[in-house]
Protein backbone atom coordinates (compact mmCIF):
# COMPACT_ATOMS: atom_id res chain seq x y z
CA UNK A 1 0.00 0.00 0.00
CA UNK A 2 1.84 3.09 -0.99
CA UNK A 3 1.06 6.27 1.41
CA UNK A 4 1.40 9.54 -0.76
CA UNK A 5 0.88 13.12 0.33
CA UNK A 6 -2.75 13.85 2.29
CA UNK A 7 -3.66 9.83 1.19
CA UNK A 8 -3.57 6.38 0.35
CA UNK A 9 -3.50 6.37 -3.48
CA UNK A 10 -5.28 3.23 -4.31
CA UNK A 11 -7.46 2.04 -1.88
CA UNK A 12 -7.01 4.84 1.01
CA UNK A 13 -5.27 8.21 0.91
CA UNK A 14 -3.01 9.24 3.93
CA UNK A 15 -3.21 12.69 4.99
CA UNK A 16 0.52 13.01 5.90
CA UNK A 17 1.10 16.37 4.27
CA UNK A 18 4.00 14.52 3.26
CA UNK A 19 4.55 11.06 1.41
CA UNK A 20 6.24 9.53 3.81
CA UNK A 21 9.99 9.90 1.70
CA UNK A 22 8.34 9.41 -1.71
CA UNK A 23 6.51 12.41 -2.98
CA UNK A 24 7.18 16.39 -1.46
CA UNK A 25 3.51 17.25 0.44
CA UNK A 26 0.50 18.90 -1.60
CA UNK A 27 0.58 22.52 -0.74
CA UNK A 28 -3.27 23.78 -0.25
CA UNK A 29 -3.43 27.64 -0.59
CA UNK A 30 -4.48 29.79 2.11
CA UNK A 31 -7.96 32.05 1.05
CA UNK A 32 -6.09 34.35 3.50
CA UNK A 33 -3.46 36.93 2.41
CA UNK A 34 -2.48 37.59 6.17
CA UNK A 35 -1.62 33.76 6.20
CA UNK A 36 0.82 34.03 3.98
CA UNK A 37 2.61 37.05 4.94
CA UNK A 38 1.16 40.07 3.10
CA UNK A 39 1.02 43.90 4.46
CA UNK A 40 -2.03 43.01 6.41
CA UNK A 41 -0.33 40.34 8.38
CA UNK A 42 1.53 41.61 11.82
CA UNK A 43 5.30 41.50 10.90
CA UNK A 44 8.32 40.80 13.14
CA UNK A 45 9.13 42.48 16.34
CA UNK A 46 5.29 44.16 15.99
CA UNK A 47 3.00 44.17 18.84
CA UNK A 48 -0.01 42.50 18.33
CA UNK A 49 -3.40 43.97 19.23
CA UNK A 50 -4.88 42.94 22.59
CA UNK A 51 -6.96 40.37 22.11
CA UNK A 52 -10.94 40.87 22.74
CA UNK A 53 -12.25 39.25 25.67
CA UNK A 54 -13.71 35.55 25.70
CA UNK A 55 -17.03 35.99 24.90
CA UNK A 56 -19.74 35.03 28.26
CA UNK A 57 -20.57 31.00 27.75
CA UNK A 58 -24.28 30.19 26.69
CA UNK A 59 -26.48 29.13 29.01
CA UNK A 60 -27.90 25.17 29.64
CA UNK A 61 -24.59 24.19 28.62
CA UNK A 62 -23.15 20.56 29.85
CA UNK A 63 -20.47 20.39 32.39
CA UNK A 64 -18.78 18.56 29.43
CA UNK A 65 -18.92 21.46 26.75
CA UNK A 66 -17.64 23.80 29.67
CA UNK A 67 -14.82 21.43 30.34
CA UNK A 68 -14.10 21.55 25.76
CA UNK A 69 -14.70 25.27 25.67
CA UNK A 70 -12.46 26.23 28.44
CA UNK A 71 -9.40 23.79 27.43
CA UNK A 72 -9.64 24.83 23.56
CA UNK A 73 -9.76 28.55 24.68
CA UNK A 74 -6.76 27.98 27.08
CA UNK A 75 -4.81 25.74 24.50
CA UNK A 76 -5.57 27.97 21.55
CA UNK A 77 -3.12 30.92 22.87
CA UNK A 78 -0.40 27.72 22.41
CA UNK A 79 -1.18 26.69 18.73
CA UNK A 80 0.59 28.79 15.61
CA UNK A 81 0.28 28.54 11.86
CA UNK A 82 3.53 27.81 9.94
CA UNK A 83 4.25 28.45 6.62
CA UNK A 84 7.39 27.53 4.38
CA UNK A 85 8.54 29.31 0.75
CA UNK A 86 11.26 27.82 -1.23
CA UNK A 87 13.29 30.68 -2.32
CA UNK A 88 14.36 31.13 -6.45
CA UNK A 89 16.03 33.16 -8.38
CA UNK A 90 14.57 35.11 -11.79
CA UNK A 91 17.11 33.89 -14.46
CA UNK A 92 16.99 37.60 -16.23
CA UNK A 93 16.54 40.00 -13.67
CA UNK A 94 18.68 38.01 -11.13
CA UNK A 95 15.72 38.73 -8.30
CA UNK A 96 15.19 36.55 -5.78
CA UNK A 97 11.27 35.42 -4.92
CA UNK A 98 9.68 32.99 -2.56
CA UNK A 99 7.38 30.41 -3.60
CA UNK A 100 4.92 28.90 -0.69
CA UNK A 101 5.64 25.17 -0.39
CA UNK A 102 3.59 24.18 2.12
CA UNK A 103 1.52 24.71 5.55
CA UNK A 104 1.00 23.14 8.64
CA UNK A 105 0.06 23.35 12.56
CA UNK A 106 2.38 23.67 15.75
CA UNK A 107 2.44 24.56 19.20
CA UNK A 108 4.81 26.27 21.83
CA UNK A 109 7.43 24.32 23.95
CA UNK A 110 8.50 26.66 26.29
CA UNK A 111 9.16 30.61 26.58
CA UNK A 112 12.37 30.66 25.24
CA UNK A 113 10.64 30.82 22.04
CA UNK A 114 10.58 26.92 21.12
CA UNK A 115 8.04 25.49 18.86
CA UNK A 116 7.28 22.23 17.91
CA UNK A 117 5.66 20.63 14.72
CA UNK A 118 5.84 17.52 12.46
CA UNK A 119 9.20 17.05 10.32
CA UNK A 120 7.09 17.12 7.18
CA UNK A 121 5.37 20.51 7.63
CA UNK A 122 8.66 22.10 7.09
CA UNK A 123 10.83 19.96 5.27
CA UNK A 124 10.69 20.98 1.46
CA UNK A 125 10.95 24.81 2.70
CA UNK A 126 14.18 27.29 2.86
CA UNK A 127 12.47 29.95 4.56
CA UNK A 128 9.41 29.01 7.81
CA UNK A 129 7.28 32.14 8.89
CA UNK A 130 4.84 31.51 11.98
CA UNK A 131 1.96 32.91 13.28
CA UNK A 132 1.60 33.07 16.58
CA UNK A 133 -2.09 32.94 17.67
CA UNK A 134 -2.31 36.85 18.70
CA UNK A 135 -1.59 37.33 14.73
CA UNK A 136 1.89 38.48 15.22
CA UNK A 137 3.85 36.81 12.69
CA UNK A 138 7.73 36.60 12.89
CA UNK A 139 10.48 34.33 10.95
CA UNK A 140 11.57 31.14 12.21
CA UNK A 141 14.94 29.48 12.65
CA UNK A 142 14.60 25.54 12.15
CA UNK A 143 16.30 24.45 15.08
CA UNK A 144 16.96 20.85 14.60
CA UNK A 145 14.52 18.00 13.36
CA UNK A 146 13.92 14.39 14.45
CA UNK A 147 12.85 12.54 10.89
CA UNK A 148 12.47 9.27 12.64
CA UNK A 149 9.44 10.76 14.51
CA UNK A 150 8.03 13.60 11.90
CA UNK A 151 9.26 15.93 14.30
CA UNK A 152 10.77 19.51 14.04
CA UNK A 153 11.43 21.99 16.42
CA UNK A 154 11.22 25.79 15.22
CA UNK A 155 12.75 29.07 16.98
CA UNK A 156 10.90 32.39 16.91
CA UNK A 157 12.15 35.85 18.88
CA UNK A 158 9.02 36.52 20.33
CA UNK A 159 8.55 38.25 23.44
CA UNK A 160 7.90 35.82 26.20
CA UNK A 161 4.12 37.28 26.77
CA UNK A 162 3.40 36.22 23.37
CA UNK A 163 4.23 32.36 24.08
CA UNK A 164 2.48 30.23 26.27
CA UNK A 165 3.41 26.63 26.58
CA UNK A 166 1.18 23.76 26.56
CA UNK A 167 1.17 21.81 29.81
CA UNK A 168 2.30 18.06 28.76
CA UNK A 169 0.44 14.92 29.33
CA UNK A 170 1.90 11.50 29.78
CA UNK A 171 0.53 8.47 26.62
CA UNK A 172 2.16 5.31 28.41
CA UNK A 173 -1.19 5.25 30.82
CA UNK A 174 -3.95 6.18 27.92
CA UNK A 175 -7.02 4.28 27.71
CA UNK A 176 -8.93 3.14 24.20
CA UNK A 177 -12.50 5.24 24.67
CA UNK A 178 -10.52 8.42 26.42
CA UNK A 179 -12.08 11.56 25.63
CA UNK A 180 -9.05 13.76 23.17
CA UNK A 181 -9.31 17.15 21.56
CA UNK A 182 -7.48 17.90 18.41
CA UNK A 183 -6.35 21.70 17.86
CA UNK A 184 -4.74 23.30 15.05
CA UNK A 185 -4.54 26.43 12.32
CA UNK A 186 -5.53 24.89 8.53
CA UNK A 187 -4.88 26.95 5.79
CA UNK A 188 -4.71 29.94 8.32
CA UNK A 189 -8.06 30.01 9.29
CA UNK A 190 -8.66 30.83 12.72
CA UNK A 191 -8.11 28.15 15.55
CA UNK A 192 -10.09 24.89 14.73
CA UNK A 193 -11.26 22.35 17.35
CA UNK A 194 -12.81 18.76 16.84
CA UNK A 195 -13.31 16.18 19.37
CA UNK A 196 -13.16 12.37 19.80
CA UNK A 197 -11.85 9.74 21.63
CA UNK A 198 -8.79 7.44 21.58
CA UNK A 199 -9.98 4.37 18.91
CA UNK A 200 -6.48 2.47 19.38
CA UNK A 201 -3.08 2.27 21.00
CA UNK A 202 0.05 0.70 19.63
CA UNK A 203 -0.56 1.55 15.91
CA UNK A 204 2.96 1.91 13.63
CA UNK A 205 3.34 4.38 10.91
CA UNK A 206 6.13 4.49 8.58
CA UNK A 207 8.20 8.07 8.80
CA UNK A 208 9.70 10.65 6.48
CA UNK A 209 12.91 8.39 7.01
CA UNK A 210 11.29 5.23 6.57
CA UNK A 211 11.68 4.39 10.21
CA UNK A 212 8.28 3.09 11.27
CA UNK A 213 6.77 5.15 14.22
CA UNK A 214 5.89 2.90 16.98
CA UNK A 215 2.73 3.25 19.68
CA UNK A 216 1.08 5.93 17.61
CA UNK A 217 -2.23 7.26 18.78
CA UNK A 218 -4.91 6.47 16.80
CA UNK A 219 -8.59 8.91 17.31
CA UNK A 220 -11.55 9.38 15.65
CA UNK A 221 -10.94 13.30 16.74
CA UNK A 222 -11.26 14.50 12.97
CA UNK A 223 -7.66 15.86 11.94
CA UNK A 224 -7.68 17.93 8.78
CA UNK A 225 -5.39 18.65 6.00
CA UNK A 226 -2.83 21.39 7.67
CA UNK A 227 -3.87 20.55 11.35
CA UNK A 228 -0.58 18.08 11.13
CA UNK A 229 2.03 19.28 13.43
CA UNK A 230 -0.94 20.68 16.13
CA UNK A 231 -1.87 19.20 19.06
CA UNK A 232 -3.54 16.35 20.54
CA UNK A 233 -5.17 16.89 24.30
CA UNK A 234 -6.59 15.00 26.77
CA UNK A 235 -9.89 16.34 28.77
CA UNK A 236 -7.78 18.27 30.79
CA UNK A 237 -6.01 20.04 27.95
CA UNK A 238 -2.58 18.54 28.52
CA UNK A 239 -0.61 17.55 26.08
CA UNK A 240 -0.76 13.68 24.57
CA UNK A 241 0.64 13.52 21.17
CA UNK A 242 1.47 15.93 17.63
CA UNK A 243 -1.37 15.34 15.22
CA UNK A 244 0.75 13.52 12.12
CA UNK A 245 -2.17 11.68 9.66
CA UNK A 246 -5.32 10.91 8.85
CA UNK A 247 -6.75 8.01 6.77
CA UNK A 248 -8.79 9.55 4.02
CA UNK A 249 -10.56 8.17 0.31
CA UNK A 250 -10.46 11.90 -0.14
CA UNK A 251 -7.84 13.89 1.63
CA UNK A 252 -10.34 15.24 3.75
CA UNK A 253 -10.76 13.54 7.54
CA UNK A 254 -12.61 10.37 7.35
CA UNK A 255 -12.32 10.10 11.64
CA UNK A 256 -9.23 7.46 11.47
CA UNK A 257 -6.21 10.35 12.58
CA UNK A 258 -3.01 9.47 14.05
CA UNK A 259 -0.58 11.20 15.99
CA UNK A 260 2.54 10.66 17.72
CA UNK A 261 2.41 9.97 21.30
CA UNK A 262 3.78 12.36 23.71
CA UNK A 263 6.28 10.01 25.55
CA UNK A 264 8.77 10.02 23.02
CA UNK A 265 8.29 13.56 22.10
CA UNK A 266 9.29 14.68 25.84
CA UNK A 267 12.44 12.84 25.38
CA UNK A 268 13.07 14.16 22.09
CA UNK A 269 12.78 17.99 22.02
CA UNK A 270 15.28 18.76 24.52
CA UNK A 271 18.05 16.55 22.81
CA UNK A 272 17.16 18.18 19.31
CA UNK A 273 17.23 21.92 20.87
CA UNK A 274 20.60 20.69 22.37
CA UNK A 275 22.03 19.18 19.52
CA UNK A 276 20.00 19.76 16.82
CA UNK A 277 19.30 16.15 16.23
CA UNK A 278 18.64 12.99 18.89
CA UNK A 279 20.62 11.25 20.35
CA UNK A 280 21.14 7.98 18.69
CA UNK A 281 22.15 5.04 21.07
CA UNK A 282 24.33 2.65 19.63
CA UNK A 283 27.16 -0.29 19.85
CA UNK A 284 29.59 0.94 17.97
CA UNK A 285 28.35 -1.51 15.02
CA UNK A 286 26.48 -0.87 11.32
CA UNK A 287 23.71 -3.75 10.63
CA UNK A 288 23.26 -5.22 7.26
CA UNK A 289 20.31 -4.03 5.72
CA UNK A 290 16.88 -6.21 5.70
CA UNK A 291 16.99 -6.49 2.28
CA UNK A 292 19.99 -8.53 2.41
CA UNK A 293 18.80 -10.41 5.69
CA UNK A 294 15.53 -11.57 3.35
CA UNK A 295 17.64 -12.16 0.70
CA UNK A 296 20.19 -14.68 2.51
CA UNK A 297 16.62 -16.01 4.50
CA UNK A 298 18.44 -15.12 7.75
CA UNK A 299 16.60 -14.82 10.99
CA UNK A 300 18.03 -11.58 13.41
CA UNK A 301 19.83 -9.06 12.21
CA UNK A 302 23.54 -9.52 10.77
CA UNK A 303 26.17 -7.68 12.39
CA UNK A 304 28.10 -5.68 9.32
CA UNK A 305 30.87 -3.99 10.70
CA UNK A 306 32.37 -2.96 14.05
CA UNK A 307 34.20 0.00 14.67
CA UNK A 308 37.50 -0.77 16.37
CA UNK A 309 37.54 0.31 20.42
CA UNK A 310 33.35 0.44 20.43
CA UNK A 311 31.32 -1.39 22.86
CA UNK A 312 30.48 -4.00 19.77
CA UNK A 313 34.49 -4.46 19.56
CA UNK A 314 35.11 -4.90 23.35
CA UNK A 315 32.22 -7.29 23.84
CA UNK A 316 33.89 -9.54 20.72
CA UNK A 317 30.92 -8.37 17.99
CA UNK A 318 32.62 -9.99 14.80
CA UNK A 319 31.23 -8.23 11.42
CA UNK A 320 31.31 -9.48 7.71
CA UNK A 321 34.41 -11.36 6.74
CA UNK A 322 35.35 -12.44 3.03
CA UNK A 323 37.21 -15.82 1.48
CA UNK A 324 39.98 -15.71 -0.81
CA UNK A 325 37.30 -16.17 -3.35
CA UNK A 326 35.39 -13.27 -2.17
CA UNK A 327 32.78 -14.80 -1.24
CA UNK A 328 30.90 -12.96 1.89
CA UNK A 329 30.89 -14.31 5.02
CA UNK A 330 28.06 -14.03 7.63
CA UNK A 331 29.27 -14.13 11.05
CA UNK A 332 27.35 -12.69 13.87
CA UNK A 333 23.47 -11.97 14.29
CA UNK A 334 21.98 -10.02 17.32
CA UNK A 335 18.43 -12.44 17.30
CA UNK A 336 17.28 -10.54 20.59
CA UNK A 337 17.72 -7.43 22.42
CA UNK A 338 16.43 -7.54 26.02
CA UNK A 339 15.09 -11.42 25.94
CA UNK A 340 12.87 -9.37 23.20
CA UNK A 341 12.98 -11.19 19.63
CA UNK A 342 14.24 -8.97 16.83
CA UNK A 343 13.91 -9.23 13.24
CA UNK A 344 15.25 -5.73 10.96
CA UNK A 345 17.54 -3.09 11.68
CA UNK A 346 14.57 -0.71 13.51
CA UNK A 347 13.52 -3.63 15.94
CA UNK A 348 17.35 -3.24 16.58
CA UNK A 349 16.96 0.44 16.91
CA UNK A 350 13.76 0.81 18.77
CA UNK A 351 15.37 -1.56 21.08
CA UNK A 352 18.68 0.62 21.76
CA UNK A 353 16.36 3.68 21.79
CA UNK A 354 14.25 2.74 24.74
CA UNK A 355 17.00 1.98 26.73
CA UNK A 356 18.50 4.87 26.07
CA UNK A 357 22.22 6.25 26.02
CA UNK A 358 23.95 4.93 29.46
CA UNK A 359 21.99 1.74 29.74
CA UNK A 360 23.33 -2.08 29.31
CA UNK A 361 21.71 -4.06 27.01
CA UNK A 362 21.59 -8.08 26.58
CA UNK A 363 22.32 -9.27 23.10
CA UNK A 364 21.57 -12.42 22.40
CA UNK A 365 24.13 -13.35 18.80
CA UNK A 366 24.23 -16.21 17.07
CA UNK A 367 27.07 -17.68 15.25
CA UNK A 368 27.45 -21.17 13.43
CA UNK A 369 24.73 -21.97 15.03
CA UNK A 370 26.14 -21.14 18.22
CA UNK A 371 24.24 -18.98 20.63
CA UNK A 372 26.40 -16.56 23.29
CA UNK A 373 24.35 -13.74 25.30
CA UNK A 374 26.45 -10.50 25.36
CA UNK A 375 26.16 -7.43 27.94
CA UNK A 376 26.71 -4.25 26.24
CA UNK A 377 26.72 -0.58 27.12
CA UNK A 378 25.17 1.95 24.45
CA UNK A 379 26.60 5.19 23.59
CA UNK A 380 25.87 7.94 21.54
CA UNK A 381 27.06 7.17 18.10
CA UNK A 382 26.73 9.16 14.83
CA UNK A 383 23.48 8.69 12.31
CA UNK A 384 24.30 5.68 10.47
CA UNK A 385 25.69 3.47 13.49
CA UNK A 386 23.84 0.48 15.74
Amino acid sequence: MRLRGCGITALLLVSFGFALGQVAPRVLPSPFPGAQGSATAHREGQVAAPQPAAKPLPTGLSEDEIRDIEVFRRASASVCYITTVALRRDFFTMDVFEIPQGSGSGFVWDTDGHLVTNYHVISEGQKVRVTLSDQSEWDAEVVGTAPDKDLAVLKVNAPRQHLVPLPLGVSANLAVGQRVLAIGNPFGLDHTLTIGVVSALGRELRSPSDRIIRDVIQTDAAINPGNSGGPLLDSSGRLIGVNTAIYSPSGASAGIGFAVPVDPVKKLVPQVIAHGEPIQPGIGAELLADTWTARFGLDGVPVRAVSPGSPAARAGLRGLSFTATGRVVIRDRIVAVNGVPVNSVDDVLHSFETAGVGATVTLTVVSDDRRRTLSVPLVAVESGQE
